[in-house]
């Protein structure tokens, strides 16, 4: 799947530095319209978007012309250097407007689950994006691990097999309180599978505060060539609560110094997209200070020596703290 349009592109260098594409999730711009998202990413330098397929930004039917304007969009970016994208399943009620993230792979019935993932990938290879993160979903109260096993054996093959026809790569992402829950238990079912390379992971940096035994950095490194696609947020160790950066337990430069050692050679290069789902009301402040976040850790991250002295130089003022709005 290497030359795959949404391939990481030397010639589209972040100009501060960053070895990935920063990208923000519309799922944490719920209350913009796309176009109004995308300018909003765009006036603060970010190189992505993590676009949650379904209400409200994009409707998984869309014809094709609105997902051709819709690259072309993209394409037209920073000038004409472009803004990658990787499309996300996470629509909470598009398949079922009772039940969350229902149904999910791992109910006994998941035809349009099934359906909806197809065309994700559809979708994005419209798009030009080379990544679909999807989930397993909760598991019933009555559905064994052994029988979600099953399922998730039996259907994804099929989805693996389509995404690879249309050149792109679905990244399979563990959820706290999800059957696939760890980065060890996706490597166990991707084994299971024959290790397709059309089947990555993706790695939330916030869940591993919360279920990942080795933390953040023993997340990544397991990972390793495996990771297609990275979100990023903080969170408390206690339980699951997307936050902006600076309210959790988080160590973002350690996080993002871990990110960089996760591949050997030029480490990872994809995208990097901020995931604040619940915070919406706010964005136009949060999608301004997770880019200050991010480009401020990764220069703490590379100022530090290998032997642990910190030679970042003395702040000379204190920033400009951000107002609140009201809620």
């Amino acid at each position: 799947m290497t030359g795959h349009p949404g391939a990481p592109d030397p010639r589209r260098a972040d100009p501060d530095g960053l070895p990935f594409a920063l990208g923000y999730g519309t799922n944490g711009l719920g209350d913009h319209p796309l176009p109004a998202a995308l300018d909003l990413l765009e006036e603060s330098g970010y190189d992505a978007v993590a676009l949650t397929l379904g209400f409200p930004h994009l409707d998984p039917g869309a014809p094709a012309a609105d997902l051709a304007a819709l690259r072309d969009r993209l394409a037209r970016a920073h000038d004409g250097r472009g803004m990658r994208v990787v499309v996300e399943t996470g629509t909470r009620y598009l398949l079922d407007p009772r039940r969350k993230h229902a149904p999910a792979l791992v109910d006994a019935e998941a035809g349009s689950r099934l359906a909806y993932l197809r065309r994700a990938v559809e979708v994005a290879a419209a798009l030009g994006a080379p990544v679909v993160q999807l989930f397993s979903g909760v598991r019933a109260p009555d559905v064994t691990a052994a029988a979600a096993d099953d399922r998730l054996r039996e259907r994804l093959p099929g989805l693996v097999r389509h995404a690879a026809e249309h050149g792109v790569r679905l990244a399979l992402e563990p959820e706290p309180g999800m059957h696939v829950e760890t980065v060890a238990d996706a490597l166990r079912l991707r084994a299971d599978l024959g290790d397709p390379p059309a089947l990555g992971l993706t790695v939330d940096v916030g869940h591993c505060l919360v279920v990942e035994p080795g933390g953040v950095a023993g997340a990544l490194a397991a990972a390793g060539p495996h990771l297609a696609h990275v979100q990023i947020d903080d969170m408390p160790r206690t339980h699951h609560d997307h936050r902006p950066f600076g309210e959790g337990d988080l160590d973002l430069p350690a996080a993002l110094a871990a990110l960089a050692a996760t591949v050997d050679g030029p480490g990872y290069a994809g995208v990097v997209s901020v995931e604040l789902p619940r915070h919406s009301w706010d964005a136009p402040r949060q999608v301004v200070a997770a880019a200050a976040a991010i480009r401020g850790a990764w220069q703490g991250a590379r100022l530090e020596d290998p032997a642990g002295q910190d030679r970042r130089p003395p702040a000379t003022t204190a920033p400009v703290p951000l107002p609140e709005p009201a809620r």
